[in-house]
Formats: C-alpha cells, structure tokens, sequence
C-alpha cells in the first residue's frame, strides 16, 4: 500500500471535530451522530497509532500536543479536498448565506441597504446575525462575518477588505453651531459608548485636539450613544459609516469631520469568494457599497 501510515480514514472526521471543541459530546453534535460513534472512533485511531490523544480527566478532555498536530495536518487537508471537490462540482450552491455582522454597524448602515441586496443579487438570500469579536464559523453556524480588524483574525480564513475606520465627533445640528472649535467641547457632554471606550481618547491622540467636557456619560452600545447624541444629550464620538446616513439627512452634524484611526473592516469566509457563488456575489455587491465609504470626503 502506498500510503502505510495512514490511520483509519472513517476516525479522522470525528477525531478532528473532537479537538477543535475539545468535547467529544459536541464532536457528535456536529457531525450528528451519537457520542458513543465519536468515542469508538477515537478510540479505534489511539489504537491504530498506538498512542493516546486526549488527557482524560472528569469532566474534561483536553488534546495531547501530538493530537493537536495530527489534528491540524487532517483540517489543512480536509480543506484541500474540499476545495477540489468545490472546483469540480457541477452542484450549484443553494440556501441561505448566514452573515455575522458588528450589531451597530447591521442596524444603521447593512439592513437599510438590503433592498438593494434583493434587487441586484435576487439569488441570494442572507441570514443576519448580530455579533462582535472573535468568529467561531463552524460553532455559530455562520458563513460570513464582517469585523474591524481590532483583533486577530484567524489564520485559514479567506478576507476581503471593506472600508477603513474613520472616527469623529457627532452631535445635534444646534448643539453642532455653538462649537466652532475643540476649546468648545469644554461646554459640552460628551458620550461614552461601553463596547469602545476608548474612542474619545484615540480621536484626541489622532487630531492633537483637547476637549475637558463639562459632563460625561456612557452608553452600552454605540446605537445607543448615537440616539441620545440626535436627541441632544451631548457629543458623541461615532465611526463614518454607521452615521453617514443620518448625516445625509441632516439628524446629526460632524463639525471636525473624520479622521482614519488605523483599522479598517474585513469580510470574512471560510472558503475563498470564488468557491461559492453566492459568496462571490455577495462580496462584490458589498464591495460596491463599500467604495462610497472609501471615497468619501470628510463631512464638515
């Protein structure tokens, strides 16, 4: 035989599922079978290699270093084979793309633009799903995600950038007359969002610009900071992109316009665009309304 020092190829599946989730409970979830069919399994591969793989303890398993190898080499070329069989399919990916999207960043500037999604790419139907941070593609249940590159991104995913980050203060058309300067926000509340913190401070460092507020305020959610700064509460800091809308419509004012503060948002797949048409379309049509975001000059 050519390939001598292959194990079992039926053990690989559940052995690498049982690795990823470090639970052989949710290894048979996945793959929809019974923890009893993960367990032989795993257990016919100790056999074959003549090794353990997990430390078994009461209620935990945790992979040996030498399983976490195994497993890594089997998921680059399950990858592999599922890449080919992708290329040479003559099967036409059907169904829903689940979409993960920063929940800010869904509510005011994605979902307003769905109706343009359904009229330009009408084969291609999009799941949304709130969420931020690190993406578990196979555990969320998702195809795509959206997300600023504040974190790392995983190694084996494919990326596509979107548009650069660009931060600024917003406030109420009449609170926005009174400050012609940054000496002006002294008189001013300024509001805090919960999940970004920092924003104030980053957009001081990046302009050079004080501001020692009258009065502060935090907000969970930057949705919510926007609201009360349209209702008058005071001064926000907001990203370009969730808030050029309501400056299109006059709801909220940039009196110092947007500056960049070195991130940018990614879409992010498990499998290149041009393995799934329906991804292939959904990029580029996101990738079209994107650009207005790059190409914009700074509101004033």
């Amino acid at each position: 035989m050519r390939w001598s020092g292959l194990p079992p190829l039926n053990t690989l599946l559940p052995f690498e599922a049982t690795v990823r989730h470090a639970s052989m409970t949710a290894a048979a979830k996945e793959l929809h079978v019974t923890h009893g069919a993960v367990s032989r399994q795993v257990q016919n591969l100790e056999r074959s290699l003549g090794t353990s793989l997990f430390e078994r303890q009461t209620r935990s398993l945790r992979p040996t270093p030498q399983a976490r190898q195994l497993a890594a080499v089997v998921r680059d070329a399950l990858d592999q084979i599922d890449a080919a069989a992708r290329q040479i399919s003559q099967h036409t990916p059907a169904g829903p793309l689940t979409l993960s999207c920063e929940p800010t960043l869904l509510m005011r500037w994605l979902i307003p633009r769905l109706p343009d999604l359904a009229v330009n790419v009408p084969d291609v139907t999009v799941h949304l799903s709130a969420g931020g941070g690190p993406i578990f593609f196979e555990r969320d249940n998702i195809d795509l995600a959206i997300r600023r590159d504040d974190f790392p991104f995983p190694e084996r995913v494919s990326r596509t950038r979107l548009f650069a980050e660009r931060i600024g203060p917003v406030c109420r058309p009449d609170l926005a007359a009174r400050l012609t300067g940054a000496a002006d926000l002294t008189g001013a509340a300024l509001l805090h969002t919960g999940t970004r913190p920092q924003a104030w401070d980053d957009w001081r460092r990046i302009t050079g610009m004080k501001a020692e507020p009258a009065s502060q305020q935090t907000l969970e959610h930057f949705y919510l900071t926007l609201q009360a700064a349209a209702a008058g509460v005071g001064v926000a800091i907001a990203p370009y992109a969730v808030v050029r809308d309501d400056l299109e419509r006059g709801q909220l004012v940039a009196p110092f316009g947007f500056v960049p503060d070195g991130t940018s948002y990614h879409l992010l797949s498990r499998q290149p665009p041009e393995q799934d048409a329906r991804v292939r379309q959904l990029t580029a049509w996101l990738r079209a309304q994107t650009t207005q975001l790059e190409t914009d000059s700074d509101q004033a």
